[in-house]
């Protein structure tokens, strides 16, 4: 059971170093999209529920 566990994390360690990390300027880019897409998705979350409530407070 403790040989499997510690060749699971060689294993894991092995390819954590085969992993290419985003630099500083990749990961700060893809956050701001990131955030532009949420805020445009909440925009219309809002929008939509406004609307379909509106429209069910005139059916009932």
């Amino acid at each position: 059971m403790v040989s499997k566990a510690i060749r699971f994390f060689k294993e894991a360690y092995v390819e954590l170093t085969k992993v290419t990390w985003l630099g500083r300027k990749e990961a700060a880019a893809t956050t701001v999209v990131v955030v532009i897409f949420v805020i445009i998705m909440a925009l219309f979350v809002t929008f939509v529920d406004t609307i379909i409530s509106f429209v069910l407070t005139r059916i009932i």
